[in-house]
């Protein structure tokens, strides 16, 4: 008999969390559940998970920032991406940060079924509601919502997150076990790159990327 993929499921609302833990209990083995980005990074490096169902949008640090950790620290894991985010620019980055599948929330409960299938046998999925807007803009070549973003290095994203979710620098600092020195530091090169100016237009622009739904 072949032993149920383990699997870890990630997202900032419990009842989201909990309709996953239904679908997917039925073939795999749910090892835990988890609210936020750096809470999903510390049960999977304890938890080991075979696979891994995540949204964009997640507190702290959103999913596709911790999936390119997720993929250094577990190359092996799969990531399946289940988010409300439509536009297939994001489709792109997240395949780029290590998925393995991309749907939404608003998909029929069998395309995650055949998402876990496919994703186990070491094959891709997307949803059946993108694959036609994905091709398009895939084959126009367009850089779509992250060309700016990628201005932007890995560290300076999980700042501007926390800038955004309203942490103050004492805190970012401590979270991410860097000095508040360093944080400003990096407040500023954000600040420079983007072209902006106050907190409130840091966090307009961290909503429309992606970066947090806080």
């Amino acid at each position: 008999m072949t032993t149920p993929p383990r699997v870890l499921l990630a997202d900032d609302h419990t009842l989201v969390l909990e309709g996953f833990r239904r679908i997917v209990e039925q073939r795999c083995e749910v090892v835990g559940a988890v609210e936020d980005g750096r809470a999903l990074l510390d049960a999977a490096t304890r938890l080991r998970p075979d696979l891994i169902l995540l949204d964009i949008s997640m507190p702290l640090l959103n999913g596709v920032d911790a999936a390119r950790q997720l993929k250094k620290l577990l190359p092996d894991v799969k990531l399946i991406f289940v988010t409300m985010h439509a536009d297939p620019a994001y489709v792109s980055e997240a395949f780029k940060a290590g998925a393995s599948a991309y749907l939404l929330k608003r998909s029929a409960a069998r395309e995650l079924e055949q998402a876990i299938d496919s994703v186990m046998k070491g094959q891709y999925f997307v949803t059946s509601l993108l694959t036609k807007d994905l091709v398009t803009t895939l084959s126009a070549g367009q850089a779509g919502l992250f060309a700016q973003r990628q201005e932007l290095t890995p560290r300076q994203r999980e700042v501007l997150q926390l800038i955004a979710e309203g942490r103050t620098i004492k805190e970012i600092a401590s979270l991410l076990n860097i000095s508040p020195k360093t944080v400003e530091f990096h407040k500023a090169q954000i600040i420079f790159h983007l072209n902006l100016r106050t907190t409130a237009e840091l966090t307009k622009y961290a909503l429309a990327h992606g970066l947090t739904s806080a």
